[in-house]
């Protein structure tokens, strides 16, 4: 078999999937441990709860399937807050020092930033503890509810007709005025420094499952499923599966795969994977409002195009039916976080599931991780 496959589950479309078992021999050096440190010392600070979820074991015919549920994280549902409470806090120190060596006491910075509903609330809670301004530019399709939760955490939002990708140009355009700073995740030539913050700070969610895998006597996973807006969280899991100490051989440890979940509507990885190059996809509507994003983050493309081991794209109604089973599992999942199980049925499931699984690396004694990233709260739909 090619290292380059493109089977397809069976109710998805001819061009969802991609695989590239190549991946897994590659290497990278691994996320610093500052964010880690940062947020381990914050008031309030716990690690989010790992489901162990013995009938979806069953239902993918493997030892162990774990659901990271990121629907209580620092009091918000879902886990931008990891990145966004990192750069920030990068961002703040460094402004008091450059105000402090121009004998000044600084103007407070403004925050600016686009967003589909939970980073751009992530970053407003946090400028509202600083006592910072925020400004939050937002595409259409973002429910009205969600930008009433960052209106309520004292920014100033303005919508922007058209996609996720316009709204970021006019956050990156306000940026520009007088002491303001773009809070993007996403990166483009010129803008890396921030978005890199912010994926270090996602790589605390990694570093918590490895510790919680090992609190449960489970192995390192084969498989770790991570939906996929521009990418950031993609790229941080792959830095941490592909720069972490060698697996141990005498325990029977492989390497584990990642595997990138998004609409079928704004599939941007996966059209990029199978172009290879960074592609831009025009979106749709989707209920994953939060990974409707056309263009990957320009920081995340390289990793994710040597490190990802398989894209995947699935529909709202398979990420309706996952969100359905996770809340009678007991676990609080809006669309955007359901779809990391969505994309593991399409992956493991159906016709042609034999070779994805090979490509995976996934066998009856494997342990799958599933990352939802928000609570059924976090992305309310019409």
């Amino acid at each position: 078999m090619d290292q380059e496959t493109a089977s397809v589950p069976a109710s998805a479309p001819s061009d969802s999937w991609y695989a590239r078992p190549a991946a897994r021999s590659w290497t990278c050096a691994p996320p610093p441990p500052d964010a880690w440190n940062f947020h381990t010392a914050l008031p309030g600070y716990a690690p989010t709860t790992l489901h162990d979820l013995p009938s979806l074991a069953a239902e993918f015919g493997v030892a162990r399937v774990f659901v990271k549920d990121e629907s209580t994280r620092f009091g918000l549902p879902a886990f931008k807050a990891l990145g966004a409470s990192w750069a920030i806090d990068r961002i703040v120190a460094r402004h008091a020092e450059d105000s402090a060596e121009a004998g000044s006491s600084g103007t407070p910075l403004r925050l600016v930033t686009a967003t589909d509903g939970n980073h751009g609330r992530a970053v407003a809670r946090l400028a509202r503890r600083l006592g910072r301004r925020a400004l939050v530019f937002v595409p259409d399709g973002v429910h009205p509810s969600a930008v009433a939760a960052i209106e309520g955490e004292g920014a100033e939002v303005t919508a922007v007709p058209g996609s996720y990708d316009a709204a970021v140009r006019r956050a990156a355009q306000a940026a520009t005025e007088p002491d303001s700073v773009l809070v993007q995740d996403m990166a483009w030539d010129g803008y890396e420094e921030i978005p890199t913050l912010i994926v270090e700070g996602y790589a605390t969610l990694f570093t918590e499952v490895d510790a919680q895998l090992g609190a449960a006597g489970a192995p390192p996973p084969a498989l770790v499923a991570v939906p996929v807006g521009v990418g950031s969280l993609a790229q941080a899991a792959v830095t941490h599966y592909r720069g972490r100490s060698t697996p141990d051989a005498a325990r029977g440890d492989a390497p584990s795969a990642v595997l990138s979940v998004e609409p079928v509507t704004a599939a941007g990885v996966l059209a990029s994977l199978r172009a290879g190059e960074l592609t831009s996809v025009p979106t749709g509507v989707t209920t994953m409002a939060g990974l409707n994003c056309g263009t990957p983050s320009a920081l995340a493309w390289p990793v994710l195009r040597d490190g990802l081991d398989a894209a995947v794209a699935v529909t709202d109604a398979a990420t309706a039916r996952a969100a359905r089973d996770l809340a009678e599992l007991g676990v609080s999942s809006g669309p955007c976080g359901a779809a990391s199980l969505a994309g593991v049925r399409a992956a493991l499931i159906g016709g042609g599931a034999a070779e994805r699984r090979a490509a995976l690396g996934v066998g009856s004694g494997s342990t799958l991780v599933l990352v939802s990233t928000e609570g059924a709260d976090a992305n309310p739909q019409a």
